[in-house]
C-alpha cells in the first residue's frame, strides 16, 4: 500500500467546513488558522519533534494541533454584559403574556412568517346564543305545554310488591340469596371481607387466644394440709374471748375457741387466688358428730407459694348426759396432764371439711382432711368436772 499520500478528507486537512451554529452561519472562516497540513509535514516529516525520551535535544510532542479539529463556531456569549436595548435608545412596549395565545395583541413569535404584521391574526367567530326553552308571545306571557298524566296501569304482581307482605317476601328472598352466596364463598359478611374461609380462620384464632388467656387467668382450687406438729392451736387475740371455754356434765356440753393451722399450695395458679369466703366443719372421727364450725370470710392467697393460714374454729357440742362417746373423747383429750400417770393426754381425732367460694369459679368447692393424733388446744384445770 502507498502510505505517502494525502488524505481525501478535506474537513480534517483545512477544507472549508460548514458551521452548525445558527447564529454564526455567515461568519467568515479563518484561513491560516484552519489550513490543513499534509502528511509529510504533520506525520511523515523527519524533522518533526521526537517522542523519544533519550533524545533530549527535541521537545516531546503528541502531534496535537488545535486547527485540525472541528471549529466550534462562535465562542462569545449571545448577549454581552451590557443592555443592548439601552444602546438603541428606544422604549419597548410592555410584554404581553397572552400575545401568542389569542388573536387580540401583538405576536412575538416569528415562526412561519406570523407576527410580522397585524394581518396575521384572525378574529374568532362570535358564539351563537343557546335557544331559549320558553317562548314569549306578543303579550309577554309564557306558553306552557300541558302533558296528560298517565293512568295507574299496575299489574297484579306490582300491586303485591307494594304491600307489607310483598316487602317482607322480598327481604326474605334477599336474606336467602345473601346466605347462599356467603355459604358458597362468593361474598363476605361486610362486602368482600369476612368470607366463609376468613371467618373460620378468624374464629379458630379467636378461640385459641381465649383458651390461652383462660389457661393463665382461671384460678385453680388450692390444696390444704394441716401442720404436722400442731394441727390445732390455742386461740389468741380477740378470738380467745369471743367463745367461752366450758366443760360441763349436766347437761353434758363443751365449748372453746381454737385455730386450725393450715398450709395452702397455690403453685398451680398464675394469679393470686381470691376467696369470697371459707367455711369449716369439724367432725369427730369416731362418731362422725359435728363438734365445731368456722368461717374466715373474704381473703386472698398469693400465687406460686405455700402460704400459711390460721382458720378460727368454734368447738361447741351439747348432749343430754356425760355418757356420750363424743363428749368423753374430747373431755379426756382436754383434761389436765397431771391426771395422767405418764403425763400424756389422749389425742383428739377429727375430720375437717372446708367449703370454699373462689372468685372466678362458677361453683363452690370443698376439700377435707383428717387428723388422728392431734393435741387438744386447751388444758382443763386439775379440779375440773
Amino acid at each position: 500500500m502507498d502510505y505517502d499520500r494525502k488524505s481525501t478528507v478535506s474537513s480534517f486537512y483545512g477544507g472549508r467546513k460548514s458551521s452548525i451554529d445558527a447564529l454564526n452561519q455567515d461568519s467568515a472562516q479563518p484561513g491560516a488558522a484552519h489550513r490543513g497540513r499534509d502528511d509529510g509535514s504533520s506525520f511523515f516529516s523527519p524533522e518533526r519533534p521526537s517522542m523519544d525520551p533519550l533524545n533530549s535535544q527535541r521537545g516531546a510532542s503528541a502531534g496535537y494541533n488545535r486547527g485540525s479539529f472541528f471549529h466550534p463556531g462562535r465562542e462569545e456569549p449571545l448577549k454581552g454584559g451590557r443592555d443592548e436595548e439601552k444602546d438603541v435608545g428606544g422604549e419597548t412596549e410592555a410584554w404581553d403574556v397572552y400575545a401568542d395565545f389569542n388573536n387580540a395583541g401583538p405576536r412575538y413569535s416569528s415562526a412561519y412568517g406570523l407576527g410580522q404584521t397585524q394581518s396575521g391574526y384572525t378574529q374568532l367567530p362570535p358564539t351563537p346564543s343557546l335557544p331559549k326553552d320558553e317562548s314569549l308571545d306578543q303579550e309577554g306571557k309564557v306558553e306552557m305545554i300541558t302533558v296528560p298524566a298517565m293512568g295507574p296501569e299496575w299489574a297484579k304482581d306490582e300491586m303485591r310488591q307494594m304491600t307489607k307482605a310483598g316487602k317482607r317476601e322480598r327481604k326474605q328472598e334477599s336474606r336467602k340469596e345473601f346466605w347462599k352466596s356467603w355459604s358458597r364463598g362468593e361474598r363476605g359478611l361486610c362486602g368482600r371481607y369476612f368470607t366463609r374461609k376468613v371467618l373460620v380462620f378468624f374464629l379458630f384464632g379467636l378461640c385459641a387466644v381465649i383458651g390461652i388467656i383462660l389457661a393463665f387467668t382461671i384460678p385453680r382450687v388450692p390444696a390444704f394440709a394441716f401442720n404436722a406438729g400442731t394441727p390445732l392451736v390455742a386461740a389468741t387475740g380477740d378470738w380467745s374471748t369471743a367463745v367461752p371455754t366450758i366443760f360441763s356434765r349436766a347437761p353434758a356440753n363443751f365449748s372453746f375457741p381454737a385455730f386450725a393451722s393450715l398450709q395452702a399450695d397455690t403453685n398451680a395458679n398464675y394469679i393470686p387466688v381470691r376467696f369470697k369466703h371459707m367455711k369449716a366443719s369439724v367432725y369427730d372421727l369416731d362418731t362422725n358428730r359435728l363438734v365445731g364450725i368456722g368461717d374466715i370470710g373474704a381473703f386472698t392467697l398469693p400465687a406460686k407459694e405455700f402460704p400459711k393460714l390460721q382458720l378460727p374454729l368454734n368447738f361447741t357440742y351439747i348432749i343430754s348426759n356425760d355418757s356420750d362417746t363424743t363428749w368423753n373423747n374430747w373431755y379426756n383429750a382436754c383434761k389436765n396432764k397431771g391426771l395422767y400417770a405418764d403425763g400424756k393426754r389422749t389425742p383428739v381425732k377429727f375430720r375437717l371439711v372446708l367449703d370454699m367460694s373462689i372468685l372466678g369459679l362458677p361453683s363452690s368447692h370443698s376439700t377435707s382432711a383428717q387428723i388422728s393424733d392431734a393435741d387438744c388446744p386447751i388444758e382443763l384445770p386439775m379440779n375440773s368436772v
